[in-house]
């Protein structure tokens, strides 16, 4: 009970610090693109890319195999007195306290190797125009020494993990954040007043200032924790050896008396597992990479933040609500995949309407967003970057938005009802559709050339496809068990009603000189315009669905 009250306080901490860490930097980043070009911006993610490699490549798979190992003295025996009962459980959890820091100084060595091998890969095969960016290579030297700094607090963190110490880490995230973004914004602003064109350097002594901030937090209540519990976070035998292998003066269960081998064996098994991970959760970082040249990275970096942000602060909750709902009304469908018709019918229902509600949301978005999101944007970033082609860009993003949000619930969705074969499944099909973003990224940057917009394109036609699979797969499930999903109720009511607004929306905009994503040279009288607009747009479609939200609010009273 008290390792579940802790796991649920330090979840508290967790998300807390999720949200104000998001702030914080945000702020920075806001205050950075004052200083920052294109060019700069795409270099820099590159970089960034490199040091999260270098540091899942060096410690993920070890850490998974500690959060599993189990105690490597349980097996002991225990003394009948309650004195040397309690000796000898102190000294059991020393020992297993310190084969958890020993196995952490993994990490360091794997992630020097890693280091050295991918910054090798990286200087020999970087873009030209990246390549002259000034002070590249040392950026890049000081982020290897980044991730080696962090590695270092690794020990630290892993047994303060070990024991559900989340307090350290909310602490030492917070203080690192706080420490990277004043170290690149000082010494950015310092550049720009000296005129001195550093290049990508401040954001390599901000991840430097970032892994110090770590390593001093971690290490100030690693070493507390160690004196209170007697084990040392420098490496040193796991002692004492085991009774009936006193003879040989060292435990057959570790290596070299140092790491528990059943930790090391399921790290090794996870190696590969993780490096599959890796490539697909950053695959289309590295695609981004290869295709494009840092500007038009950089460009799609700022449009994927700002748009993004929608993603993340509404639809990624109520994806992750909705895949806890679904999983809890069909709980059986997973295994008997027959569960009960009016769990069926109630699942049909709130997925219709939640579904139609994105449908809805998207109208709005796709409607106003070319015109408005980029107005923003050059309020926030300035005109320098809609000259870029930011502007432009993220009218484009408004594009894709609906199709993030509708493949969210949609997968949600998916995952809470597949059999495990189902789920194989669905993993080969994201494999293949991996493979025609690779083809539209292709064609949209190398033959087209339409640079950063191409990016956007080539993520929208991936994203269509996993819709599409999903939608199949949501048909399938419920015409299986008798209840037949109507994609038509989806729709707006009144449709031709709602494309006349849309289109006299359209027309209003074009007729007060209001473009899509060009840089206007008076930006608050059009983004005044647009909200004239925007709000009886919104009355008028609101009003034609008004069955429709007041059903959605008596049911979320009737659950309130």
């Amino acid at each position: 009970m008290t390792n579940q009250g802790s796991a649920v306080r330090g979840a508290s901490l967790l998300i807390i610090l999720q949200i104000s860490s998001r702030a914080v930097t945000f702020v920075a980043n806001q205050l950075l693109l004052r200083f920052l070009t294109a060019q700069l911006l795409g270099v820099s993610a590159q970089l960034e890319v490199y040091y999260l490699s270098v540091l899942f490549f060096a410690r993920e798979s070890l850490r998974v195999a500690i959060q599993r190992q189990e105690s490597p003295s349980s097996s002991g025996g225990v003394a009948s007195s309650g004195k040397d009962r309690d000796t000898q459980a102190a000294t059991a959890s020393a020992r297993d306290a310190q084969s958890v820091v020993n196995i952490a100084y993994l990490a360091l060595v794997l992630g020097l190797g890693a280091a050295a091998g991918l910054g090798w890969a990286y200087l020999r095969y970087v873009d030209a125009s990246a390549a002259a960016t000034p002070y590249l290579g040392l950026s890049l030297r000081i982020f290897a020494l980044a991730a080696v700094v962090e590695l270092l607090s690794e020990p630290a963190f892993v047994i303060l993990q070990y024991r559900l110490r989340f307090g350290p880490r909310a602490a030492a995230e917070s203080v690192a954040t706080f420490l990277r973004c004043l170290t690149t914004l000082g010494a950015a602003s310092w550049a720009w007043r000296e005129s001195v064109d550093f290049g990508v350097l401040p954001f390599a002594l901000g991840q430097l200032a970032y892994g110090l901030g770590l390593l001093a937090v971690y290490a100030w209540y690693g070493s507390r924790l160690a004196f209170a519990e007697s084990f040392s976070l420098f490496p040193k035998t796991s002692a004492p050896p085991r009774r009936e292998e006193r003879g040989t003066g060292r435990d057959s269960s570790y290596v070299l008396g140092y790491f528990y081998k059943p930790t090391l064996r399921l790290a090794s098994s996870l190696t590969a597992q993780s490096f599959v991970k890796h490539l697909l959760t950053q695959g289309d970082t590295f695609l981004v990479s290869i295709l494009s040249d840092p500007k038009s990275q950089g460009v799609y970096a700022l449009a994927n933040n700002y748009g993004s942000l929608v993603a993340r602060l509404l639809f990624q909750p109520v994806e992750e609500s909705s895949r806890n709902y679904f999983s809890k009304l069909l709980s059986s469908s997973s295994a008997t995949r027959s569960p009960n018709r009016a769990s069926v019918a109630k699942a049909r229902s709130d997925l219709q309407a939640l579904l139609k509600f994105y449908v809805l949301l998207s109208v709005v978005v796709v409607t106003l967003g070319p015109y408005g999101a980029p107005l923003l944007v050059q309020i926030v970033a300035g005109a320098r970057w809609s000259a870029s082609g930011a502007g432009s860009v993220l009218a484009r993003y408004c594009l894709y938005i609906p199709l993030l949000a509708l493949n969210g619930v949609a997968e949600a969705f998916v995952s809470s009802v597949a059999t495990e074969s189902e789920v194989h499944r669905q993993s080969l099909w994201m494999g293949a559709f991996s493979l025609a973003f690779g083809v539209a990224g292709f064609v949209s940057l190398r033959v087209l050339d339409l640079g950063a917009a191409g990016l956007v394109y080539a993520n929208a036609i991936n994203m269509l496809c996993r819709i599409v699979w999903s939608g199949a797969f949501i048909a399938r499930f419920f015409r299986e068990n008798k209840a037949g999903l109507a994609w038509s109720g989806l729709l707006p009511n009144n449709l031709a009603l709602v494309v006349l607004s849309i289109a006299a929306v359209w027309a209003s905009l074009a007729n007060a000189g209001v473009g899509v994503g060009d840089v206007s040279p008076h930006v608050f009288q059009d983004l005044i315009s647009v909200v004239a607009r925007a709000v009886p747009f919104v009355i008028i479609l609101a009003y034609n669905e008004r069955e429709y939200l007041q059903g959605c609010y008596r049911s979320l009273r009737s659950r309130g």
